[in-house]
């Protein structure tokens, strides 16, 4: 199989149900964005040290990429196989999320002040993901919205947000980093 269809070249592509749409549609918006989070969890995963932070990202990736079957199965224009195949057990995955959030949260320091994006390589990429994901969240709220795609895609990327937030500030205190503080422009 070649890597290349040539069937995208008139601007449309193909989701899994078989519709055609043009790859500026709302659908290929949100794909493009949860494989965009995909990718900057990939290069954040590069300047992690923990194992078991390795591991966690190893398996959001995968559910990102459920996440997008998900996305490219559109509730109103699918058969009913085809959602069963791509049905994303939101419930659990954001269940493991929160989980994964307790647990290092108990042993961050309380949070007081705004942080910057800062501590460290690590850090630093994992805000840059914590980003991409509110981006990704806002177009898979569009779909959300119009009953195109199940509010638990929504509430797993919403809570992976919080996640990628506390794995940064996890991150940098592992690693020793110093997360910079906001400071409000004097008047």
């Amino acid at each position: 199989m070649k890597i290349y269809t040539r069937s995208g070249d008139t601007g449309q592509a193909s989701l899994f149900n078989g519709e055609r749409l043009y790859k500026d549609d709302d659908v290929f918006q949100a794909l493009g964005d949860v494989d965009e989070l995909n990718s900057a969890l990939g290069v954040a995963s590069a300047f992690i040290s923990s194992p078991e932070m390795l591991e966690q990202l190893e398996t959001i990736q995968s559910r990102l990429i459920d996440v997008g079957s998900a996305v490219a199965t559109p509730l109103p224009s699918s058969d009913e196989a085809k959602l069963q195949r791509t049905h994303f057990a939101g419930t659990e995955h954001t269940a493991q999320l929160e989980a994964w959030i307790d647990s290092m949260d108990e042993s961050l320091p309380k949070l007081t002040k705004f942080i910057l994006p800062s501590g460290g390589q690590a850090a630093a990429c994992l805000h840059h993901a914590r980003s991409v994901c509110r981006r990704a969240e806002r177009s898979i709220v569009v779909l959300s919205r119009r009953q195109a795609v199940s509010s638990e895609v929504n509430m797993y990327i919403n809570r992976l947000s919080d996640y990628l937030f506390t794995a940064a500030r996890h991150a940098a205190m592992t690693q020793g980093a110093v997360e910079k503080v906001y400071q409000k422009a004097r008047s």
